[in-house]
């Protein structure tokens, strides 16, 4: 089982991730190989777990980050917006702009993380000008604190949202700013209680239509007072 994994170093990770069929396409496994997660999780990068990263919050095992990428690539193109709603580390939010740039180049592109906790802010824009300081400088890629439950309308509409904690219920302010054509995963359910993994389309008319992926476990998405 991919969770159960442990990779000598990143590349290693991939190729497991791989070899298990968790990530299908060369693409995701060229952006989760480009991007080396021992920037981004202090504690066993290479692990396929949860990790601490501090702030009460974790990093997300890769198999999570792997699905991610993998149900978001159709709608991961240049000059796409995308939205990552409790960036954490920062390392999907990478992840999500090297399988863009790897596509090819526009001025349009937008990939914005959003987390609620400053420190974890502070903490990711360390981390990925560690990995690659011409992310951040490039402009198409920012970090912002703010509570992710009510999305970020300053590069609304988007073609892609990823959202890394569980929403009690369906996330209407998400859904509000989905481009037409374009796609959320976010679990869904009570902390404690049954979660799944939803994803959330929107077709060309701005009807949403919402499949039910998997069973996960996530912690609630919250901001700091609650």
């Amino acid at each position: 089982m991919a969770w159960r994994s442990v990779g000598a170093n990143n590349e290693d990770l991939i190729r497991q991730l791989r070899d298990y069929g968790v990530i299908a396409s060369d693409a995701v496994a060229k952006a989760m190989a480009e991007t080396d997660r021992k920037h981004y999780s202090p504690r066993n990068p290479y692990m396929d777990a949860p990790q601490p990263i501090g702030g009460g919050v974790t990093i997300s095992a890769p198999h999570m980050h792997a699905f991610a990428l993998e149900y978001l690539r159709d709608h991961l193109k240049p000059g796409a917006h995308v939205l990552d709603v409790g960036s954490g580390s920062g390392y999907l939010t990478a992840c999500f702009y090297r399988y863009i740039k790897a596509k090819g180049d526009s001025t349009e592109t937008r990939v914005v993380g959003i987390e609620h906790q400053a420190d974890l802010v502070r903490m990711s824009k360390a981390n990925l000008n560690a990995d690659d300081s011409r992310m951040l400088s490039s402009g198409q890629l920012q970090i912002v604190e703010g509570d992710g439950r009510k999305g970020y309308p300053t590069s609304a509409p988007y073609n892609a949202i990823h959202v890394g904690a569980a929403a009690p219920d369906t996330p209407t302010e998400l859904i509000k700013q989905l481009a037409n054509g374009g796609r959320l995963i976010v679990p869904v359910g009570p902390e404690g209680g049954s979660q799944y993994m939803q994803q959330y389309d929107k077709d060309a008319n701005g009807k949403v239509e919402m499949t039910r992926l998997m069973g996960v476990m996530y912690v609630p998405l919250t901001d700091l007072r609650s």
